[in-house]
């Protein structure tokens, strides 16, 4: 999460003046800092990971216990409170 405060003051005097020498071309518009760009090769692994591991760990489970973690699952998801 990008640190706010160093882009804009605190202090409600300070930012009004900030907005107002923006809004006639006096500074710059402060923007947020751009995110950094991703490693496409990088993404591609973690997604074909990401596709064979629920597959892969349902056919290494037996029926069975595959039965009580569902049922396990479906016992929590509704004794919640909402």
């Amino acid at each position: 999460m990008p640190d706010r405060s160093k882009t804009r003051p605190r202090d409600p005097n300070q930012l009004g003046h900030r907005i107002f020498l923006e809004s006639i071309g006096e500074l710059p518009k402060t923007e947020p800092p751009a995110e950094p760009a991703k490693n496409p090769a990088a993404v591609a692994l973690g997604r074909l990971g990401g596709l064979k591991g629920g597959a892969a760990r349902a056919a290494a489970l037996s029926p069975k216990k595959r039965s009580q973690i569902a049922a396990k699952a479906a016992k929590t998801r509704w004794s919640k409170k909402s």
